[in-house]
């Protein structure tokens, strides 16, 4: 008995070691010359502007907020891996040309740039360009209220952080980026003279019971600014937007006049 359990657990064995080895050979392999022709510098045909840089592994964008992306090319494919696995069918490549088909079926003819001027595009001590919804700077803000006598002053301090949000996008010429951004961290302080009436850190997550999972994870804590005050307490309005996106989350933050605190959408 133990003599055919052990023929038999062999011959599983084997045929498990078989099975992987077919799908092992049914795998698309890499082109290697392939993607050792396109390292280098392209440039868009038709409007002269760098595409991207491809250097070893990794294709670089010459934008400040799109990711540099893992990529790799299978026959006639070109396939990058970011937060989705994207494929874009290669028409023709050649030394010094390389035209695909982006997500909208389009051809987009690049060629290797002789300028060396574009590598200064992907070195990040020359990049000075403006962030998009992140300013990236500590912002501060007083604010001065009195109402029924009571004179109350409010602070509030806009803090950016290291916590990336990811956003994919496509850029101009219909290829899928990761676009990175950074999150903020917005303390708020209310004093009632020299009685520290309320004080709080606010994150996007304290925002989840009034906005939706999938919405909040992609987007930013953007800024949160002085609304009005009124026998309910004192209203400010919080942001919190998915970058560069058509629309963005109101939350309306009560403080009642004894510190309690109210969350509601606008």
């Amino acid at each position: 008995m133990k003599r055919l359990l052990f023929i038999l657990f062999i011959g599983s064995f084997l045929l498990s070691g078989c099975r992987n080895r077919k799908a092992e050979s049914l795998a698309p392999k890499e082109d290697k010359a392939a993607k050792q022709m396109l390292q280098g510098i392209w440039v868009n045909e038709d409007e002269e502007d760098v595409a991207f840089r491809a250097k070893g592994d990794t294709i670089f964008y010459p934008d400040t907020t799109s990711q540099p992306v893992y990529f790799q090319i299978l026959h006639d494919t070109l396939v990058l891996h970011g937060v989705n696995d994207v494929k874009y069918l290669i028409v023709k490549q050649a030394p010094h040309l390389f035209i695909f088909k982006n997500q909208n079926g389009e051809q987009v003819r690049l060629t290797k740039s002789e300028d060396p001027n574009d590598a200064y595009l992907f070195d990040i001590s020359q990049r000075h360009r403006p962030q998009a919804l992140n300013q990236n700077k500590l912002i501060k803000r007083d604010t001065l209220i009195t109402r029924n006598a009571d004179r109350y002053h409010c602070y509030v301090q806009i803090n950016p952080t290291t916590y990336k949000v990811i956003k994919p996008s496509y850029n101009d010429d219909g290829v899928e980026v990761d676009n990175v951004y950074y999150d903020n961290i917005i303390h708020l302080s209310i004093y009632k003279g020299a009685l520290r009436l309320f004080s709080h850190d606010f994150r996007k997550q304290d925002f989840s019971k009034q906005v939706p999972g999938d919405y909040l994870s992609q987007s930013i804590l953007g800024d949160l600014i002085f609304a009005k005050c009124d026998s309910k307490g004192i209203h400010y309005s919080a942001s919190l937007a998915i970058p560069d996106g058509p629309s963005s989350y109101v939350v309306d933050i009560t403080i009642s006049y004894s510190g309690a605190i109210k969350m509601q959408v606008l």
